[in-house]
């Protein structure tokens, strides 16, 4: 496969190029050792396209965990507690979990509540999303779990991987596509989601 676009949200493919280059040829390297007419496997049963042979997102997803690992890319999970006080989740955001409940207890939350976020590929503080999932968890992705592992200073730059619109059209209806998904960061402004990030369109 290969990258046929990229767009680079607050500088976030110049981050890449500068601090971890060797970063950015692992994951060109992971992608182009994938080839996609491998796992055209999927007999589409929708009307407009059925009996084609589509291309398998469940199975991609497991050639890109495969290629990944390969590379040391492990995943990461943040741990957080819950509160609607804005200033104690600012003072507490950079806290490991464990600290953040003892200062929320300590300051008048009786019940802070525990949730995580977790990443599929995480190495130095960049992370990788691979993305061949409906609209809403790249939307997710970019606005929420990028933008948490970022402020809580697990990472300094999220990398989300998405099929081109010809590359989707090759697979079911309903996944993202990664004109549509930059067109959306593109609509919220240059400085939302307030994290670099770098978005890929990919390809066979």
């Amino acid at each position: 496969m290969k990258i046929a676009q990229k767009y680079s949200h607050l500088n976030g493919e110049e981050y890449l190029i500068v601090h971890h280059n060797d970063l950015y040829n692992e994951i060109k390297d992971v992608i182009r050792n994938i080839n996609a007419e491998n796992f055209r496997t999927k007999v589409s049963k929708e009307k407009r396209k059925q009996g084609n042979n589509l291309l398998s997102p469940i199975e991609l997803n497991e050639a890109f965990n495969k290629e990944f690992h390969k590379y040391n890319w492990q995943e990461s999970r943040y741990n957080y507690y819950i509160t609607l006080n804005r200033e104690l989740m600012e003072k507490s955001i950079l806290m490991p979990a464990k600290e953040q409940r003892e200062f929320l207890l300590a300051n008048g939350e009786n019940t802070p509540i525990y949730s995580y976020n977790q990443t599929d590929f995480v190495k130095e503080k960049i992370a990788v999303e691979v993305q061949f999932g409906k609209y809403a968890f790249v939307a997710f992705d970019l606005f929420v779990k990028h933008m948490l592992f970022y402020s809580g200073g697990v990472i300094n730059l999220g990398i989300e991987i998405l099929p081109t619109k010809k590359m989707q059209s090759q697979m079911s209806s309903g996944v993202a596509y990664y004109e549509g998904e930059v067109y959306n960061v593109m609509r919220q402004g240059r400085n939302s989601p307030p994290v670099p990030l770098l978005i890929l369109g990919i390809e066979p």
